[in-house]
């Protein structure tokens, strides 16, 4: 009977499995990778457009409160613009007494042979333009408003001499300041001037 050798065939069959072990290693650690990688994108792809997804719903929140402090500077504008006009109507509300005394004071400072043409009032500066008898009638207007309550630091601007005037006057020109008033808190009305006498 004849001897057949099977150790070569066997080494043969060996080394082809070693080599188809490592071929199927070497997949199956290829696979592995790449399913990894394959996971990391997946995952890092989950979080891109969850954070898209937070950065849209940001941005859409950043527009709402861009409108909502556009209409607060709106309405801080409308705001300042009211509170100024309240401050102007206030003053008003102070000054209009103001020129029922001054009226006033003026018919007790006119001295006899005086008479007024034109009274213009200028912030604070009063202006009176006027025909006096003699200029003797102009200085004692100008102490009356001087000692007045209403009226301070008369200022002579300008004495003509009327020369068609039947009567022989001056014409003048006058400034004086308008002391004003306070208003306290129970509506008083009080005179700076009176005040400082």
């Amino acid at each position: 009977m004849p001897r057949i050798n099977l150790l070569p065939w066997r080494e043969q069959e060996r080394k082809v499995r070693r080599r188809e072990f490592t071929v199927a290693l070497g997949g199956a650690a290829l696979i592995g990778v790449i399913c990894v990688l394959f996971g990391k994108f997946i995952l890092y792809a989950s979080w891109i457009d969850s954070q898209n997804a937070k950065n849209n719903l940001l941005k859409k929140e950043i527009v709402k409160l861009d409108a909502q402090i556009a209409d607060i500077q709106d309405l801080e504008n409308r705001k300042q613009r009211l509170v100024a006009r309240m401050e102007i109507i206030e003053k008003l509300q102070r000054k209009r007494p103001e020129i029922v005394h001054l009226f006033d004071e003026l018919v007790k400072t006119v001295p006899e042979g005086i008479y007024l043409t034109q009274i213009k009032e200028t912030g604070k500066k009063l202006e009176m333009k006027g025909v006096a008898q003699s200029s003797t009638r102009v200085s004692t207007f100008m102490r009356n408003i001087d000692s007045s309550s209403w009226m301070d630091n008369p200022q002579l601007q300008v004495v003509e001499t009327a020369k068609d005037s039947p009567t022989g006057g001056s014409s003048f020109t006058l400034t004086s300041d308008v002391v004003g008033v306070d208003v306290d808190n129970g509506g008083e009305t009080t005179v700076k001037k009176a005040a400082a006498k």
